[in-house]
């Protein structure tokens, strides 16, 4: 039998809490920064569009969370708000739109989408570069083998809280 490990004071490790609010606020200010110095170096000012089909009370809240930040940090930002009832293929059209659209450089279409719109479908017509979900397989395949062009929104923002300073 293996004798149990010793325990040294020095071995313990001090708890850290970390600020949400100020890791979330050191990143716009970079995030900012970088903006502006890629309107100012290369005349491109970054476009997001977010398209909400319904009325789900935690999407809305989602979606005008993300267009209150894109416009504090300077991007030209759309919010397309579509009914309820709105057609997979009327979907299906304005994504093709946004996907042509040399102004918007991501899309980011909120699920859950109603029960007659195929989610798939959907999610497989955004242009893989326009993708910030990162939900097309293009783009989950990137990312499993370490060769993702950038990583999606929720993951990222918990990972960035975990190496922030402070």
């Amino acid at each position: 039998m293996l004798p149990a490990p010793s325990y040294k004071k020095e071995d313990e490790m001090a708890a850290k809490i970390i600020s949400g609010t100020e890791v979330a606020r050191l990143i716009r200010e970079e995030l900012a920064r970088e903006v502006a110095a890629l309107k100012e170096k290369q005349n491109v000012v970054p476009g997001l569009v977010t398209i909400l089909v319904g009325q789900n009370p935690a999407s809305i809240s989602y979606v005008t969370g993300k267009q209150k930040t894109a416009k504090e940090l300077g991007f030209y930002s759309i919010q397309d708000n579509q009914p309820e009832d709105l057609s997979e293929a009327k979907l299906l059209e304005l994504i093709d739109k946004y996907n042509k659209d040399p102004k918007i450089h991501g899309i980011l279409v909120q699920l859950p989408l109603p029960k007659h719109i195929n989610e798939t479908k959907v999610l497989y017509a955004i242009d893989p570069k326009k993708d910030v979900d990162a939900f097309h397989p293009v783009n989950v395949g990137k990312l499993m083998i370490g060769e993702a062009d950038y990583l999606p929104c929720t993951p990222r923002g918990s990972s960035s809280s975990w190496s922030a300073p402070g």
